[in-house]
């Protein structure tokens, strides 16, 4: 599906990775960036005549140098910034074969999924969180990766 701009809203996607120990990746903002040091799922914005997939395929790409391969699409969140409205898509997704690399996030931390309320998020990326401690909508039962 081809996501189309709505005036005054963005269509951000962003990546719930999972690692073989079943942990979760979340990055740091860096200090230069809108919302200095709070925590997030990568992604970015979906570019126009691209599909959500292939835009968060680019953006781990172009943030984290690594390959991932989105699996399932979860509950998209509104969120209200204000610099602009964004629609932050969200989708589970399998770590390819390499590790990730920081070229624009201070840091990166992998935890459990009972532990990353533990983190500063950015606010958009709070019901994420709790999509994921609650089960990701069937798709996560916080035992099991799910895949």
């Amino acid at each position: 599906m081809i996501v189309n701009y709505l005036p005054g809203m963005f269509v951000v996607t962003c990546a719930v990775i999972y690692n073989s120990r079943n942990e979760v990746l979340a990055v740091q903002r860096s200090e230069t960036m809108r919302m200095p040091l709070k925590w997030e799922f990568p992604g970015g914005k979906v570019e126009l005549g691209e599909t959500e997939k292939e835009a968060l395929i680019r953006e781990i790409r172009e943030e984290l140098r690594m390959t991932i391969f989105p699996e399932k699409r979860m509950q998209p969140v509104n969120h209200r910034y204000e610099t602009g409205t964004i629609c932050l898509v969200p989708y589970l997704a399998r770590i390819g074969d390499v590790s990730p690399q920081l070229t624009e996030h201070l840091a990166l931390r992998w935890l459990p999924p009972g532990r990353l309320q533990e983190l500063d998020w950015a606010e958009a990326d709070l019901p994420v969180v709790q999509q994921i401690q609650q089960g990701g909508a069937g798709f996560f039962d916080g035992n099991t990766v799910p895949f």
